[in-house]
């Protein structure tokens, strides 16, 4: 079956949903510059490095060391589809407020998808109900500023360090990926590669930590002192109706083999386009885990000759954990918890190991971003 759209259909569908998110407020149709041909870029590595004084005097903490990236800034740069809405037309929301978990009723429904995120002594749940209709919230957890972030077309929810500026929806999609701009520097962040591909700070990588994709049922659960985003959002928004279809159950745009919209850097038929995978970018090479399979086996070690990689499943959130070790084979897992070398029990998030940065994704944005990435089934 061909899945690629022509790139016409494709932003008529894509302004027809992101209008019905927007509640028909003044979105346009989006103009399209000849830009975001699927599979125009060869993968290659990216040689380009960020500008050392603007890194110095950027409001935005940027990594050490730069994220892996499978392509040229150019090359990049010309697959942007750009402005599918106006800047700003998908507000973040910059002042959100929250509620205790005994004060939400019936408002999530137990099976209803969040976003959760815990730092120091702050648990914070986002429903992913909300956060189609922003994608960025602008936030503080644990006394530290950051962007909490979604986006609906790759099924990524990603957390940043966001320093002294917010972060803002461009409009412009890259791999169908939501392209942020931080309000500081009016730099542009692809969310996936959380690497800038242009303005001051191209080239940079943004400071990453986890946001766990989990059921309000199971969030609120494992974390019964969590606060929760409320629908004060400042804005009038229908935060019942998902634009894209729904996640409970799956229907719409969300299904596996549903049709993307915008064709892909690369393509492939091997999977299920729109399959989610635990998925990871370490320095020796892009990996993805099949999230059945850790589902089935609790532990999957992945040999990679000189360091093992350990992805670990957490029963009680149904989300997976991705480790270094030196001996992947050593550990076990039986009835929720990882059995360690020593033969003593351990919680699946909390491994003794060092913890390497892993998302979900679908399968299709995933392999147009990393074409070189190994699947673990």
């Amino acid at each position: 079956m061909d899945r690629r759209l022509s790139r016409r259909g494709a932003l008529a569908i894509a302004a027809a949903g992101i209008a019905g998110c927007l509640d028909g407020s003044d979105a346009g149709t989006g103009v399209y510059d000849g830009n975001g041909e699927g599979n125009a870029s060869a993968a290659e590595e990216m040689t380009a490095t960020p500008d050392e004084d603007s890194i110095a005097n950027s409001p935005v903490p940027i990594r050490d060391e730069q994220l892996p990236v499978e392509y040229g800034l150019e090359s990049l740069r010309e697959a942007v589809v750009r402005g599918v809405v106006p800047r700003d037309a998908i507000p973040s929301i910059d002042d959100p407020e929250f509620e205790p978990i005994d004060d939400v009723g019936d408002r999530i429904r137990d099976d209803d998808p969040v976003f959760g995120v815990r730092r120091g002594t702050d648990a914070k749940a986002y429903p992913q109900a909300i956060l189609v209709h922003h994608e960025i919230v602008n936030d503080e957890v644990g006394g530290d500023p950051v962007a909490v972030t979604y986006c609906p077309l790759t099924g990524t929810a990603m957390g940043f360090d966001r320093g002294e500026t917010t972060f803002g929806v461009s409009g412009h999609l890259l791999n169908s990926n939501l392209v942020m701009y931080d309000r500081a520097s009016e730099t542009y962040w692809p969310q996936m590669l959380a690497t800038a591909i242009e303005g001051d700070l191209e080239a940079a990588s943004l400071v990453e930590f986890p946001v766990v994709w989990t059921t309000w049922e199971r969030w609120r659960s494992a974390h019964p002192d969590s606060v929760v985003l409320t629908e004060e959002t400042g804005y009038a928004r229908d935060y019942d109706a998902d634009p894209y279809g729904s996640y409970n159950p799956v229907t719409g745009y969300y299904g596996e083999d549903s049709d993307w919209m915008f064709d892909p850097l690369e393509a492939d038929d091997g999977r299920p386009p729109k399959e989610v995978l635990l998925c990871s970018r370490p320095a020796d090479g892009p990996l993805a885990v099949s999230l059945e399979a850790l589902r089935e086996r609790g532990v999957y070690g992945i040999d990679r000759g000189d360091r093992d990689y350990l992805a670990a499943y957490d029963s009680e959130l149904d989300v997976g954990y991705l480790y270094r070790t030196d001996d992947a084979e050593a550990f076990g897992a039986d009835d929720g918890t990882v059995i360690g070398p020593d033969g003593e029990r351990h919680d699946p998030g909390e491994l003794l190991l060092e913890a390497v940065y892993a998302y979900d994704a679908m399968w299709f944005a995933w392999r147009g971003f990393y074409p070189s990435t190994s699947v673990h089934d």
